[in-house]
């Protein structure tokens, strides 16, 4: 009798709490949806104030990029200012605003780098809405939880760009996908990505499931089974809300099919994802004359690439030490290393004062050379003089880089995975492209290969890689990307 006594007093115990707190829940609810709506309507209010009209006296459209490093210099950046301008060929009367935290230059600086760099010319000027915050998305501000802290920090970062200018159509060109709902549903925009990588992916699952140790994930967590679960749980619940807030785009774009893939998976929004390769400047590369053979007083081997961890340059100067070694010693004229490269911040310029630490501890810094930051002729002259192009990343999305060395008319050494794996090089007509490796052992060995073949021979791979890049063109991607956005502007 006791115990059926206690028992109806809990339970009307439990209702007297939850009755009340459902009542409060749904009050919160309603609290919050009515705060955001109102939030909605305040912004519109604040478009429509500032709002500009053309010459007809009709509205004028404001397209947004966001993309904080806009002034870094890599493929994404190219991408970037190619959409601008193809957009601005197409629809002429819009107005074009790029959000970026490169606060330490100005707008004109930035138009005048793309053209150094990229020998983009934009045909209208566009407005830069230059952030305050952009340190909130920077790694090194988040040395645990870095994914779940710079996407967290790009949902700030984002409010503080639709505080300053509400866009009619919203592209987010630089992965940052949780700042799509935040412009869909609070900012009322049409919104569009492209995407480069995506920040998480079904191979870092698999990597961290098997307890591989990479740059993103520490040795200390693969070998301890407890840490790599609970990293396991913590990466299965981000890429649950990063697929969540990414379906929101009304527009994907990806740029490769291995990112296809991860998207596909991940988003779960295959009606409106569609593959669009990045530009790549085929047609400045092509025009470098592709000789019989280049010198053979040296050889030169080309890495390019920004200095970023993921692209692996300790792994491109220990396969090249390698090479050295197993190289005959009697041999009058060995290769040199040129690492050409953008560096986006001061963590990237310490990275390569490393780099050059490695190649002293190696033996090797007489054999290798640093470009940071060069014109884009001065990079023309060194592709045009190198006889192998070196990338290293492992599940590179794309790789510009490679597609530029390709055409002019080096001989690529890429990773046997991503993009290059799948999209790149491959063959062209049955005929070999370039050449993958997955290890130092690998490429050490595949360099030598290169070396050793006959001038006739190397000549044909060269021949093959230049006619296949023309599908990465410029005119391509334009003809792409505009096909995608279109209905943005519906």
């Amino acid at each position: 009798m006791a115990g059926g006594f206690c028992l109806c007093s809990l339970v009307r115990l439990l209702c007297s709490l939850f009755i009340p707190g459902l009542f409060l829940s749904g009050a919160l609810c309603l609290c919050l949806v009515v705060l955001l709506w109102g939030i909605r309507l305040w912004l519109q209010q604040r478009k429509n104030q500032l709002a500009s009209t053309g010459k007809d006296g009709k509205h004028q459209l404001v397209v947004a990029f966001f993309h904080p490093y806009c002034n870094a210099g890599g493929g994404g950046e190219r991408v970037l200012w190619c959409a601008i301008r193809a957009l601005q060929k197409k629809y002429k009367d819009a107005i074009y605003v790029v959000y970026t935290g490169d606060k330490d230059v100005t707008g004109e600086q930035i138009v005048e780098s793309a053209f150094r760099r990229f020998n983009i010319k934009l045909t209208h000027p566009v407005k830069f809405v230059f952030l305050e915050k952009r340190y909130l998305v920077e790694a090194s501000l988040y040395p645990h939880f870095t994914l779940l802290g710079q996407s967290l920090g790009s949902v700030f970062l984002g409010w503080e760009a639709l505080m300053k200018c509400v866009p009619d159509v919203y592209i987010d060109s630089m992965g940052y996908a949780f700042t799509l709902p935040l412009f869909k549903y609070l900012g009322g925009c049409r919104v569009g990505c492209y995407v480069h990588y995506p920040t998480i992916s079904t191979d870092m699952l698999s990597m961290v499931r098997s307890q591989n140790a990479r740059f993103n994930n520490a040795a200390f967590i693969t070998r301890n089974p407890l840490l790599s679960k609970l990293k396991l749980v913590y990466y299965y619940l981000f890429a649950f809300v990063y697929g969540l807030v990414g379906s929101r785009s009304d527009v994907i774009m990806v740029n490769s099919s291995w990112t296809l893939n991860h998207i596909l998976s991940l988003w779960r929004a295959g009606a409106c994802t569609s593959v669009v390769y990045p530009p790549c400047d085929v047609q400045t590369f092509l025009d470098i004359p592709l000789h019989e053979e280049k010198s053979t007083t040296e050889y030169s081997i080309v890495s390019l690439g920004q200095f970023r961890p993921e692209k692996d340059h300790p792994l491109q100067i220990r396969a090249f030490a390698k090479f050295l070694e197993k190289t005959a010693l009697g041999q009058q004229s060995l290769p040199k290393l040129i690492l050409i490269g953008g560096c986006r911040n001061q963590q990237d310029e310490q990275r390569v004062n490393r780099l050059k630490k490695l190649c002293e501890e190696l033996g090797v810094d007489k054999k290798v050379e640093f470009k940071v930051n060069i014109p884009f002729e001065e990079l023309k002259q060194y592709l045009a003089d190198a006889i192998i192009g070196l990338h290293t990343m492992w599940n590179e999305h794309f790789g510009i880089g490679i597609v530029e060395c390709m055409a002019a008319g080096t001989i690529i050494l890429a990773h046997n995975s991503g993009g290059p794996k799948l999209d790149i090089v491959v063959p062209y007509e049955g005929h070999i492209t370039g050449f993958l490796a997955e290890n130092e052992d690998d490429y050490s060995e595949t360099m030598a290969q290169i070396l050793s073949l006959s001038p006739e021979k190397r000549l044909k791979i060269r021949q093959n890689a230049r006619q296949s890049v023309n599908r990465f063109a410029d005119q391509e991607f334009e003809g792409a990307f505009l096909s995608s956005v279109e209905q943005l502007f519906k």
